[in-house]
């Protein structure tokens, strides 16, 4: 088995203008199951395309696109896995903001430890078998991230998966879940080039406003929510 991991943001990591920061996306168990989800949310921004003569040039965002289209896209995306890590932004410790790389840090944290809350997630669901992993394949929305920065959130991933963690606070090890799995590939991607990733984008703002209006408890349960801190 092959997981293949799309993933997008939503909100400004900036506790004095936001209350939430979204990592939201999709998970897929099978490349044939992704592959077909893709040809099917192509149709359905070709149809939206149609309707609202746009350009094929022109990259079906949220932040460009009406709550009817919106709406339009996350149907086509019901039967998929979906995910959102809603950070409270009022809840995180406030040296957190001090500085870019303190952010960026305490973001990579809440991805890795995320997508693995995630992935034991589908585990208990009985989606995924552990052993039988073999590869994991992670796309994001590219960022300005020095290649260093990518190095380590992929390294930070990898432990949380396949090597294990250690706290040494508390002296206690973190196995892994998936320890015979093969390689774990990280890769930013352009949202233009990647169909997925604009699918990602979809549920993150859907979430992000949901979290925005205090209605969080009431999101669709098909997108399964973890919260931060």
């Amino acid at each position: 088995m092959n997981i293949f991991v799309y993933s997008d943001e939503s909100g400004v990591m900036d506790n004095q203008h936001e209350d939430y920061f979204i990592f939201a996306g999709l998970v897929f168990l099978d490349k044939n199951q992704r592959d077909e989800r893709i040809r099917m949310y192509l149709n359905a921004e070709s149809a939206i395309r149609k309707k609202t003569k746009c350009s094929d040039t022109e990259e079906l965002k949220a932040t460009r696109i009406s709550n009817k289209n919106k709406g339009k896209l996350l149907r086509s995306l019901n039967a998929d896995n979906k995910f959102a890590f809603v950070v409270n932004l009022n809840r995180v410790n406030g040296s957190v903001f001090q500085s870019k790389k303190h952010k960026q840090r305490f973001l990579d944290y809440v991805f890795k430890v995320g997508l693995k809350k995630h992935l034991e997630y589908l585990i208990k669901q009985g989606q995924i078998l552990p052993s039988e992993v073999e590869h994991i394949y992670i796309f994001v929305d590219e960022h300005t991230t020095a290649t260093n920065g990518i190095y380590e959130l992929r390294e930070g991933i990898e432990n949380e998966l396949k090597i294990g963690t250690f706290n040494m606070d508390y002296n206690l090890f973190y196995p892994p879940i998936f320890p015979r799995m093969g390689s774990l590939q990280l890769k930013y991607c352009n949202s233009c080039k990647v169909t997925l990733i604009r699918a990602a984008d979809i549920v993150a703002n859907r979430v992000y406003w949901m979290a925005k209006d205090n209605l969080l408890d009431e999101i669709d349960h098909k997108i399964h929510i973890i919260k931060f801190p």
